[in-house]
């Protein structure tokens, strides 16, 4: 084959599988690395592309495209992700068939994150969040819209009430009835009662799609919820896979991010995973993944980075821990914010979000019974760990 048509080939193909997952051929794939697995999302009629796209770090338009160009064609943004879905909206105007890109967005306000529209917000605020997501993106619908992070709070009833609130049901049917969105959906990192508040989500009857944490780290009662969501034809999209996504510098004896993906795409339950894209090395590296096979070698590369991780890495939606505390602590959460510090290199996000935390990790410097220690199930060191989130993201110069 020429050059040129060789190139030509290769466009083509990437291009054909962004618009709906055609058979890539042998020789462009062993060129680029492009979605080889679509899988069906729920009862939508959408065949999602397995690794999709986070847009939460979103640094261009232009990153939009490439990720179309390799086949990506579900985007998860929100107006408190920075300038993503004013970047989504760039990319749109260059990429003319919007049918064949599904997007995510979610009921929150164009603040720094977290922007989650609270439990006692009007009808109108539903709907006007989505009205101004929809003039940033520069598109006349989203495919889906979130009620987004259900479980940060431990009052269940509270969060049952927020994730079934009569005026986001009647927005949501209103935007619906107006072309508007399409689908209603949830997602929870925990830590609080996240997968019986997903469970409520599913079987209320409201809800398209669910978005959990999951990871091969935690989460033995998550299985259960993507069966009941499978019975009901409610699609699942899977985030927070990487299990805190820690650089381990050593030799796990091969790419711990595409085992890690392996893992949760071997639950056939999962249409795909949302995974925050930044570079165009990590988009191509995310994408290998894609339509492989999760293999005895993989699994022995996620036990090497759980030795080596396992005594540092805060379950995400876990939060066994916090009964423990009596001053209050939002222990998981703390840690969560560290995680986006230390590992996810989002300093900013981590600090701004941890000086909104009331009572924060500094009153653990006093505290004598470390309980929070005793009470994890994975045998961390909580109480040094909170000490470490504090050094790290408090605005206070350390003494």
């Amino acid at each position: 084959m020429k050059r040129r048509d060789f190139i030509k080939t290769s466009v083509v193909a990437a291009s054909a599988a962004a618009l709906g997952g055609v058979e890539v051929p042998e020789a462009v794939a062993a060129d680029k690395a492009v979605i080889r697995g679509f899988r069906p999302l729920g009862r939508t009629g959408f065949r999602m592309s397995d690794i999709s796209f986070g847009a939460g770090k979103l640094p261009s338009a232009s990153m939009v495209l490439r990720a179309i160009d390799a086949g990506i064609n579900y985007f998860d943004t929100a107006p408190d992700y920075g300038p993503s879905e004013d970047y989504i909206g760039e990319a749109l105007k260059r990429f003319r068939a919007r049918d064949k890109i599904f997007i995510a967005s979610k009921f929150c306000s164009h603040e720094p994150y977290p922007g989650h529209l609270p439990l006692g917000s009007a009808k109108d605020a539903y709907i006007a969040a989505v009205e101004a997501s929809l003039k940033r993106l520069g598109t006349d619908h989203l495919d889906v819209v979130f009620v987004h992070a259900i479980g940060e709070k431990p009052d269940f009833e509270a969060e049952r009430q927020r994730l079934l609130d009569d005026a986001m049901l009647a927005a949501f049917q209103q935007l619906k009835q107006d072309g508007k969105v399409r689908f209603l959906a949830t997602s929870s990192h925990g830590p609080h009662n996240m997968e019986q508040l997903l469970l409520e989500a599913v079987n209320s009857g409201h809800f398209d799609l669910i978005m959990p944490a999951f990871n091969f780290m935690k989460f033995p009662k998550v299985p259960e919820v993507l069966k009941a969501a499978q019975a009901k034809g409610v699609g699942v999209v899977a985030m927070k896979t990487l299990a805190g996504a820690k650089d381990s510098g050593a030799d796990l004896g091969g790419v711990f991010e595409h085992a890690a993906f392996k893992w949760v795409l071997k639950h056939p339950e999962v249409a795909g995973l949302v995974v925050t894209i930044r570079t165009t090395e990590e988009l191509k590296l995310f994408v290998q993944a894609s339509g492989e096979a999760f293999a005895a070698s993989d699994q022995r590369i996620l036990n090497r980075y759980a030795a080596l991780h396992g005594a540092d890495y805060c379950r995400t939606g876990c939060g066994d821990c916090e009964s423990g505390c009596d001053q209050g602590i939002p222990v998981a959460a703390i840690l969560r914010y560290r995680m986006y510090f230390k590992d996810y290199g989002d300093e900013k996000t981590a600090m701004r979000t941890y000086a909104m935390v009331r009572d924060n990790a500094a009153l653990c410097a006093d505290c004598g019974t470390a309980a929070c220690s005793a009470g994890c199930s994975y045998g961390l060191d909580v109480r040094a760990l909170l000490q470490d989130a504090h050094r790290h993201l408090s605005f206070q110069a350390p003494a």
